[in-house]
């Protein structure tokens, strides 16, 4: 679809995703991509959006499978797949797999896999993952046929899950469209679901092996199991097809009384030099906060508070402190030490955020929680060693972690806590779907706090911490990889769009502050040698968030759009923000006159006065 140097602007590398293959057998068809299954359709309607085997390394990481003697035969009412697949452990232990999928245009799906490994394999879960979609589910009901042969009548979660909805499963039938039933058996091991939208995952997970046995285990050497997902479909005279997407989208707006969020800038004490250098930065992205991160932990003392306080000090942006305390002296003692070392520096502080150092990990379901003092009693601690300090509570990491142990509302001046979409996959389709997801979190917050001051953030593609294992994945190549600590989309345009659609997904939930990016590094607004942007210019999102910043406090124009998925925008009085997320051109028609659309990403016009404009793959407009 894309030459190089187009790839390499959109996806800061010129690596390619493999190629989608689409299967059809009358009214079903499905997407074939690396050996498993992706948008399974029936008469248009989505039925699942994934069927995959996968196998996880100790650290949750994804084992990358290797494909050989692959076939495909299609005929108008079938089609049938058959390949292998291996996947290596860091032990050098290969799990291989036998794998076969057979489609029906009567309605029928089924993927079976045979497995065995060639010595004992460690793994976190190694077997069928089954995700349903969002819409048209979320808080729809559901049948669930569980192993004991018993049928659960329940619902779909409408609020986001914070532990399994359902366990011990054999099968699940839910409603897909009028006159359309699913019905979805899995076979081969105990299967339980959780709810995707924790991690900003666009579905509903089911998976084998449930998290309360232990993990890592070893599937041993020489011993072959096998594992089956089997789909069917039934229809009756109510059934019809989905209507096709329109060739051009419209675009009305509201107008609201909610204000834009003051936007953040990221530190990190191991970027006190390049952040140094490029203080001019803050002031060309418009930026009103910045977020300093403290882990004593990782050995972050005086220095980094030192630091911290000259380019606060020159700046003049208010500073908070995201404080990671590590809750192994008493709590007073650790408090007054991190204002011991503050006051010394002569830190300016607007507010300090504290989280358990242990909290930082994630804590599954099933498993026992870590020694770690009440909350209560963490947060009394700062307020007495740091008075009147504005405190801000809640997790590190991801929702997730907070939505399992919520902090006391009671005990924090605001709540903060990052979301990251590349926890379980990182296709550009998984993380442009992660805004679906994303609307669910912020609308579960507000549910449990409805009415605390809200912060967001560091927020980015790539992963800064990995509470699901000992660390983040390390991605030398720059290939798309869930949980990298590295993604070469942060370079590109890609990045942008993404940016700009997490801002206006968020933007209805009455946020203090947002922060998607630190200033330099390799979460940061400064690019690196060799990527799109010269060494030393803007990253293309520092383009996005340069025009959040001018629009902070001012009243939110929210954007609606015919096609959410694939479009994405807000706006203040006077200019609204657009951004493509996909990798097609789309021609969009507002719903009111404009003077000018603009790239923010490049130096040209995207379209004159008028009522249409041509938005190309992943681009972000600002039109006036």
């Amino acid at each position: 679809m894309f030459d190089d140097s187009e790839r390499f602007r959109l996806f800061g590398t010129t690596s390619r995703e493999e190629e989608p293959r689409r299967l059809v057998a009358g009214p079903l068809d499905v997407i074939l991509q690396g050996g498993n299954l992706r948008r399974l359709r029936y008469l248009g309607h989505e039925v699942l959006r994934g069927v995959a085997f996968l196998v996880r390394d100790r650290d949750w990481g994804t084992c990358a499978a290797e494909i050989s003697d692959l076939t495909i035969e299609e005929s108008p009412d079938r089609f049938a797949v058959r390949y292998r697949a291996c996947c290596r452990a860091p032990s050098g232990a290969q799990l291989r797999t036998e794998n076969r999928i057979t489609g029906l245009a009567a309605g029928s799906l089924e993927f079976v896999a045979l497995y065995s490994a060639d010595a004992d394999f460690e793994t976190a879960r190694a077997g069928f993952t089954v995700l349903h979609p969002l819409a048209g589910v979320v808080g729809q009901p559901v049948e669930v046929l569980h192993g004991d042969g018993k049928v659960e009548n329940g619902s779909w979660p409408d609020l986001i899950a914070p532990w399994q909805p359902f366990k011990d499963i054999r099968a699940i039938a839910h409603r897909v469209a009028p006159g359309i039933q699913a019905r979805t058996h899995l076979l081969g091991d105990t299967f339980e679901m959780e709810d995707q939208r924790n991690w900003t995952d666009a579905s509903f997970k089911t998976y084998n092996r449930p998290l309360a046995l232990p993990w890592p285990y070893a599937i041993p050497a020489d011993t072959p199991q096998e594992q089956s997902v089997r789909v069917a479909l039934a229809c009756d005279a109510a059934a019809a097809a989905a209507r096709p997407r329109p060739r051009v989208m419209t675009l009305d707006r509201e107008e609201t009384e909610v204000p834009l969020p003051m936007i953040g800038v990221g530190l990190r004490p191991e970027c006190a030099a390049t952040d140094k250098a490029a203080l001019r930065t803050l002031r060309a992205v418009n930026a009103q906060l910045l977020l300093g991160h403290f882990d004593p932990c990782a050995g972050h003392g005086e220095q980094a508070l030192a630091g911290y306080a000259d380019l606060q000090r020159a700046s003049g942006l208010p500073l908070t402190l995201e404080a990671a305390l590590p809750c192994r002296r008493p709590l007073l003692e650790e408090a007054q030490e991190i204002a011991d070392q503050r006051r010394r520096v002569g830190l300016a502080l607007e507010s300090i955020f504290v989280c358990p150092s242990v909290d930082r990990q994630s804590t599954p379901p099933g498993s026992r929680w870590p020694e770690c003092p009440p909350l209560e009693d963490v947060y009394s601690a700062m307020r007495a060693a740091l008075g009147p300090l504005r405190l801000g509570g809640g997790m590190m990491s991801y929702f997730t972690e907070l939505n399992r142990k919520r902090a006391p509302a009671d005990r924090i001046d605001y709540l903060s806590h990052a979301t990251n979409p590349i926890v379980h996959a990182a296709s550009d389709l998984n993380v442009m779907q992660s805004f679906e997801a994303l609307a669910d979190v912020v609308r579960s917050v507000r549910a449990i706090y409805p009415d605390k001051p809200y912060r967001i953030g560091p927020s980015t593609i790539a992963m800064r911490q990995n509470p699901y294992g000992a660390a983040t994945k390390d991605n030398p190549t720059r290939v798309r990889i869930p949980m990298a600590n590295v993604d070469p989309r942060h370079n590109g345009d890609f990045a942008a769009a993404w940016t700009l659609a997490y801002a206006a997904t968020v933007s209805g939930a009455r946020l203090e502050a947002l922060t998607l990016s630190t200033l330099t590094g390799p979460f940061g607004l400064i690019a690196g040698r060799g990527e799109p942007a010269a060494e030393g210019e803007l990253r293309p999102l520092a383009r996005v968030i340069a025009e959040l910043g001018k629009m902070a406090g001012k009243r939110l124009w929210r954007l609606r759009s015919s096609h959410p998925g694939t479009l994405a925008g807000l706006g203040a009085p006077g200019i609204m923000l657009l951004a493509n997320l996909t990798p097609e051109t789309l021609e969009v028609c507002p719903e009111w006159s404009f003077s000018t659309a603009r790239s923010l990403v490049r130096p040209r016009r995207i379209a004159a006065a008028g009522r249409a404009i041509e938005l190309p793959p992943y681009e972000s407009v600002a039109v006036e």
